[in-house]
């Protein structure tokens, strides 16, 4: 699947006219738990020429490539990805972190040397408290629930915990977070869980596991009270991202 990924990048890049500088995995397969028929999410940031940058007349901003069964691939131009990442988006950070890297450059080192100086805890808290809060009300409610969402939840709860901890981006793999955030009781529940979810095709479903519920729902409580006392914090200067786009332009 390598291979025909690399084919596909490769492909973007002579039709569409633009430069990818990097490309990565970004769904379950990158954060460690891919069920047997999990899809490939690949996600890449591209270059366009500097004339088209210079235009008067909107032009879009995202490469939507291919949607189907086995592969799910799409991209953002550099200037929308950097104007997210003054805006600490968390998807920037996660792509920059992700462990399955399909290419990557020169270009993009020069970003991720800084990327993390433009994340903002508050904005990566909210951001994660979020999915996990409406992955939650939408799957895992009823009696028989969608035991990959289990994950879908679990991810980005521990994610708060390492931001509210090192106040830094959190890293991608599940198990990572799991093993220093995950308490003890809840861990042969959420070990098991995770074994039926790798043997279980993507769409298995199963009885609602209370004790997890449990936990998720005190953990989405005591999070939003912390959040609450958060100070905002003050972004960074536009100067850098001009500097490192404007470069990017002239290579």
């Amino acid at each position: 699947m390598f291979t025909t990924i690399q084919e596909k990048l490769a492909e973007i890049e002579t039709k569409e006219n633009v430069r990818i500088i990097h490309c990565v995995e970004s769904g379950s397969r990158a954060w460690g738990f891919p069920s047997p028929d999990s899809d490939y999410d690949v996600r890449f940031i591209y270059v366009r020429p500097k004339e088209f940058y210079l235009r008067l007349d909107p032009a879009r901003d995202v490469i939507e490539w291919q949607l189907d069964d086995i592969l799910d691939i799409n991209g953002w131009d550099i200037q929308k990805a950097l104007r997210l990442l003054y805006k600490s988006n968390p998807t920037l950070f996660e792509w920059n972190s992700s462990p399955i890297i399909y290419k990557t450059t020169e270009q993009w080192k020069n970003i991720s040397d800084i990327i993390n100086r433009f994340f903002v805890q508050k904005s990566g808290l909210y951001h994660y408290l979020s999915t996990a809060k409406s992955n939650y009300r939408e799957y895992l409610k009823g009696e028989t629930v969608r035991l990959k969402k289990y994950f879908y939840v679990l991810r980005p709860l521990l994610a708060c915990k390492w931001i509210l901890d090192k106040e830094t981006p959190p890293p991608m793999f599940f198990s990572e977070l799991a093993e220093q955030y995950l308490e003890d009781e809840i861990q042969p529940d959420v070990q098991n869980l995770l074994k039926i979810k790798m043997q279980t095709s993507e769409l298995g479903e199963g009885r609602r596991i209370d004790s997890i519920n449990q936990y998720i729902e005190e953990n989405i409580e005591k999070i939003e009270q912390i959040i609450i006392d958060l100070p905002d914090t003050s972004h960074q200067s536009w100067d850098t991202l001009n500097q490192v786009f404007l470069t990017m332009l002239d290579e």
